[in-house]
């Protein structure tokens, strides 16, 4: 199976094909899932439907994170 996160193409073993959800994916990239967003095929994935989005070979995201900080 082979998406692509931010531009760039990422495969997964054929047998892993609709066993990975978004929140596995996360897991497995060592992001931690409170300080981003994420775009599936153009649409933003609620936090909570992580879980139960399965991955589909051909699937484009995108991954947000979310930086503090500022000017004083």
């Amino acid at each position: 199976m082979k998406v692509t996160i931010n531009g760039e193409p990422r495969f997964f073993a054929d047998a892993s094909a609709g066993q990975v959800t978004l929140a596995g994916l996360v897991e497995s990239l060592g992001i931690k899932s409170d300080r981003v967003a994420i775009e599936l095929n153009r649409d933003i994935v609620p936090r909570d439907r992580w879980a139960g989005t399965f991955l589909k070979d051909g699937d484009q995201l995108e991954i947000v994170h979310f930086v503090g900080g500022g000017s004083r």
